[in-house]
């Protein structure tokens, strides 16, 4: 998947993480973030932090990068 990494003033890129950070179906009901202009990136923050928790794996590219997620281990 996609990640999408793109500020609050530009739409999302249609299937990517950062349109699921977006989208008012997703747990937290949508935007993520208190104030504008400090929300958006949901794309570009969240997925190395479950890459670190060993929860996805992540392209290293210099462009376009995906995720994937890892199955849980049983």
């Amino acid at each position: 998947m996609p990640l999408g990494a793109s500020d609050e003033t530009r739409p999302a890129a249609e299937g990517s993480v950062e349109s699921w950070g977006r989208d008012p179906s997703n747990p937290v009901g949508g935007w993520y973030g208190l104030r504008p202009g400090y929300r958006g990136r949901f794309g570009m923050y969240l997925p190395p932090l479950l890459e670190a928790m060993g929860m996805v794996e992540l392209t290293h590219d210099r462009r376009n990068n995906k995720v994937r997620a890892i199955a849980p281990p049983g």
